[in-house]
This record gives C-alpha cells, sequence and structure tokens, in this order.
C-alpha cells in the first residue's frame, strides 16, 4: 500500500528532539525528509551518549529514521543558496532556532515562503516568538519549571522531579506535526503554503488544561501528590507483599468491586467512603485502609484478582519487564533494523496503526552529511561543482 504522504518533500531544519521527532513523523508517512546539519558538528544530539556507533547518539537515533542528511554551512552565502534552492521544490519546512537566527540565516518564514508560496512553514521554539521571554532558551526540563509542571510531581515534602521523558518536547513535535497536517490539508483547497508556529511554552500550557481549571475554582497551589490524582482516591501505587503495584479505583462503582475483592466490605458503604468525594475527602484514612489490605497478598495475587473485575492496576514494571511482555511483544511497535555503522538496532516506530498496512522501519537515521553528494546532485550539480564546495567547506 502506498503511504499517505509520499510525494511530499520535507526540509528538516531542526536538531534536538520536537522538531526531529515531528519530521521523522512525517517521514515515517512516506515523505521524503531532508535533514539539513551544520558542517562538522550536525544535530547536537548525535553527541548524547551512549553510542552504538560514532556520531549516533541513541536520543538521534529515536528521532531520524526516514531521513537523508546534508551537511550544508548555512552560515555562508553560498550555503544559504543552497538551503533556498533545496526550499523551493519542498512541501514542507521545520527549524527550530532561537528567536532572530532563522531571519539571520535566511531560513524563516517570510524568506522560504517568498521563494515558495506553496511552502508550509513550521517555526518551533521554546517560548514562541512573541513576548518578553521570546529569545530565552527553551529546554524540555527549563518549561517543566517554568509552567508548574514540576511543582506538583514527587511525593508531598519530596524534592522536584523532572519526567525523564521530556514530554514537552515530545508532544511539541506531535503539535507541529497536526499543524503541518492541516495546512497541507488546507493547501489541497487554497493552492497557498502556511506559516505555523508551535512553542514548548504553549505545550507546557496545553498540558495545564484541567489542573488550571482546578486551581482558578479553589484558588489555590495543589499539593504535591506522587504517584495519586487530587480528585481521585485511591488511584495510586500501593506496596504489595513483594512490591509496588498501581490501583486505578476510578469511581464508585469501581469502589464498590474493590472492596469485595479486598475484602473491605465492613466500610464500603461507610459515610467516609461511601464517594468518591468523600474519600478524597478522607483521603488518608481511605489510603491506610486499603495499604493494609494490599500488603497481605501479592502483586501477583492483586495484579490477578483485580484485573478479573475490571479495575484498572497494573505492577510497576521496568523498561526489561515492559519489553518483556507478552503484550509488549504482540504489538508490532517495536521494530528491529539494520544500520549501516551501528549494525542490528530496534526503535519504536509510529504510534498509528492504518489498519491492514504493514509497520516498516524504513531508512535508518544517517550518518552526518550521508546523502550531501547525492542531494548536490539531485539539484543539479555537478561532480566537480561539489568537490568545490567541499573545498570551500560549505558542504561536508
Amino acid at each position: 500500500m502506498s503511504r499517505p504522504l509520499e510525494g511530499i518533500k520535507v526540509l528538516d531544519l531542526s536538531k534536538v528532539l520536537a522538531g526531529p521527532l515531528c519530521a521523522q513523523y512525517l517521514g515515517d508517512l512516506g515523505a521524503e525528509v531532508i535533514k539539513v546539519e551544520a558542517v562538522g558538528q550536525g544535530d547536537e544530539t548525535r553527541g548524547w551518549p551512549p553510542f552504538p556507533a560514532p556520531g549516533l547518539g541513541t536520543v538521534f537515533l529515536s528521532a531520524n529514521r526516514n531521513k537523508r542528511s546534508i551537511a550544508i554551512n548555512m552560515k555562508s552565502d553560498k550555503g544559504r543558496k543552497l538551503v533556498h534552492e533545496l526550499a523551493k521544490a519542498a512541501d514542507v519546512a521545520i527549524e527550530s532556532f532561537g528567536t532572530g537566527v532563522a531571519e539571520r540565516l535566511g531560513i524563516d518564514a517570510a524568506s522560504l515562503c517568498a521563494l515558495n508560496d506553496r511552502l508550509v512553514h513550521c517555526s518551533i521554539s521554546g517560548f514562541g516568538r512573541t513576548g518578553p521571554l521570546r529569545s530565552s532558551p527553551g529546554y524540555d526540563v527549563i518549561l517543566q519549571a517554568f509552567s508548574g509542571i514540576m511543582s506538583m510531581t514527587g511525593d508531598d515534602g519530596g524534592g522536584y522531579i523532572r519526567s525523564p521523558i521530556s514530554p514537552i518536547d515530545q508532544m511539541t513535535g506531535v503539535h507541529a506535526f497536526s499543524g503541518i497536517l492541516a495546512s497541507l490539508f488546507a493547501r489541497e483547497k487554497s493552492g497557498k503554503g502556511a506559516a505555523i508556529q508551535v512553542s514548548l511554552f504553549d505545550t507546557a500550557l496545553g498540558f495545564l488544561g484541567y489542573n488550571l481549571q482546578t486551581f482558578w475554582e479553589r484558588g489555590m497551589q495543589p499539593a504535591k501528590c506522587g504517584s495519586s490524582h487530587e480528585s481521585l482516591c485511591p488511584y495510586q501505587a500501593f506496596e504489595a507483599a513483594d512490591g509496588p503495584i498501581m490501583i486505578g479505583v476510578a469511581n464508585d462503582n469501581l469502589w464498590r468491586k474493590f472492596c469485595a475483592v479486598a475484602g473491605l466490605t465492613a466500610i464500603v458503604d461507610d459515610p467516609k467512603f461511601r464517594t468518591n468525594a468523600d474519600r478524597v475527602k478522607h483521603r488518608a484514612e481511605t489510603l491506610r485502609h486499603v495499604q493494609a489490605v494490599i500488603a497481605t497478598k501479592t502483586v501477583e495475587h492483586w495484579n490477578a484478582a483485580l484485573n478479573e473485575v475490571g479495575i484498572p492496576c497494573s505492577p510497576i514494571n521496568t523498561l526489561a519487564q515492559l519489553l518483556d511482555h507478552p503484550h509488549t511483544k504482540a504489538d508490532d511497535l517495536i521494530m528491529r533494523y539494520d544500520h549501516p555503522a551501528a549494525g542490528p538496532l530496534n526503535c519504536v516506530g509510529h504510534p498509528v496503526t492504518f489498519v491492514g498496512e504493514e509497520r516498516s522501519a524504513g531508512l535508518p537515521p544517517p550518518t552526518l552529511g550521508q546523502h550531501t553528494d547525492d542531494v548536490l546532485k539531485e539539484l543539479g550539480l555537478s561532480a566537480a561543482s561539489i568537490a568545490e564546495l567541499r573545498r570551500e567547506e560549505v558542504v561536508g
């Protein structure tokens, strides 16, 4: 089956995670993606350990499949001219430079869209392109702190905790992806491209939808709640006889089922515990009852008993346990491919299933400048011209 974005050409001028992940998703759907990197250094995540092979840090590998790499010195006039030629033939361009840098390099929306009025230009930033913090560097952990997300993580009285999955970076990439797809769809009707912007700041605010709604209602900072939920109880991790288990009693029907399985029928209709609002109000006492009974049996016992009656629960798995689980093995999202420099590697595919179509890892993440000559030849440059650009260190 043909992939939905076959024929779409993407110029990936971004680096680190949000932009590269967005471009990888476009490539997973069939787009032809050219990743433009700086001569000599390339995307900085190439240098983030561990390394299956030199210049192929694992973060880089996670977000740069289905791309070809061309190394260009965009600070040079000839380098900028090459990027402009690529932009003329592109459908999408993605950049994630600091505010003002794209303009200096001539890869901002105004510059590139003037060369190609069908281009969809996506600009990714930390704090957006307007406002007092528009020039501040934006990293996932900084936005976790600035947005207040970090003020709510961890246990009450404990230190501040960074979410290790870089959720703001990754979701910003997803927002960029959706904006680009919407713009390509709109272009089918208008014939014109578009300029869109996404930022880590806006993504962080978007994550806070129901938290802010609750804050506006209560007018006070929520307490840190560890693995629990401020509006639900019991809804958190508990210690079984041999390890932790997450239990999510999200409504009163589940509470009645839980009490029946756990032998807590004596308190199920107690006015302090009858409804979720009652249990939240008497959280500490509710948790004491639940923890006392959970501690009497193993994780395996509770996982089987609670799942049998439809109560959400799960062991708190390590990554190794996740990968070894039969359900993970039955899914096809984890794929294996051969990299010419790093050998056999695993990857996580695009988490959307097109029914009837088999998933494929596609092209392996490129080495720096791996496709420079091929891309320049496609622009019409001769071997002698390419050699001259190399001598001048315009390309690498």
